[in-house]
């Protein structure tokens, strides 16, 4: 019988987790939260102190060492349990990386990688894929079929954009506004300005794929801030709230057999 398992995503805002009843894809989720980085210590003697012991947990980080080892603090006080995390490698899970340095692209967007590729072969053949993490900022990943990693763009978040704008441009301190086709006041301008800016990086990336593989990607998307920009993207995108966490459950399977070896 398997044993539970933590999955954790500490990103640039805050700190995600899941429990899950084992650690392997399409495992039941039996408890999951969030915590903002400044309130990491608040997790073993708040949301995860009814908690079940997992018997393992593996997690990624974007946010440094200093984060990571908060949370391990919290991790081995609550449970027994050794803190592991994914660290980009020359390819694992599926995935092949073909960032010039493997090991400085974000542990995230592999992880995210990996979550979409399971779910796209989840689905029917193999294909191309563009993978798009909405969060503080945005990447927009392209795969090919064969499930290497081409490249991928990075850019601004829309609370990054509009931070940039007010302090750079004299008179614009306005409330999120929404997104028009035809924005009359400038907090529409400034929400739609944002969304299409990271709706057309998305749509460039799409095209690109498409010439490079002569196929047509399977396109995912997750991120906190994923729901807002999906009604505003062109083609077939599906919302995944929790690919990065589908994506631990993937390898911390792969790493299975190599673990009890």
């Amino acid at each position: 019988m398997s044993s539970p398992f933590l999955a954790i995503d500490i990103g640039n805002t805050r700190l995600k987790w899941a429990l899950y009843e084992g650690a392997f894809p399409g495992a039941a989720l039996q408890a999951h939260g969030a915590e903002f980085l400044d309130h990491i210590e608040r997790l073993a003697d708040g949301p995860w102190a009814e908690l079940p012991a997992p018997g393992s947990m593996l997690g990624c980080v974007v946010a440094g060492d200093t984060l990571r080892r908060r949370a391990e603090e919290q991790i081995t006080e609550r449970f027994d349990c050794a803190p592991r995390w994914v660290v980009s490698s020359a390819g694992e899970a599926g995935i092949v990386n073909g960032y010039d340095h493997p090991t400085r692209l974000g542990a995230d967007r592999f992880v995210a990688m990996v979550g979409a590729r399971h779910r796209m072969l989840s689905q029917g053949p193999e294909r191309p894929m563009v993978v798009v993490l909405i969060g503080t900022a945005v990447t927009v990943e392209a795969i090919d079929a064969s499930g290497k990693f081409l490249g991928g763009l990075i850019l601004p978040g829309h609370g990054i954009m509009l931070r940039a704008l007010e302090s750079g441009t004299a008179g614009l301190h306005v409330p999120t506004g929404e997104v028009r086709e035809f924005p009359t006041n400038t907090s529409d301008a400034l929400t739609s300005g944002g969304t299409y800016a990271i709706a057309g990086a998305v749509e460039r990336m799409v095209q690109h794929v498409r010439s490079h593989c002569g196929a047509e990607p399977a396109c995912f998307m997750t991120g906190g801030a994923g729901w807002k920009m999906a009604p505003a993207m062109n083609g077939d995108f599906e919302l995944v709230e929790s690919l990065i966490m589908d994506g631990l459950l993937v390898i911390a399977k792969a790493r299975a057999p190599a673990a009890a070896g």
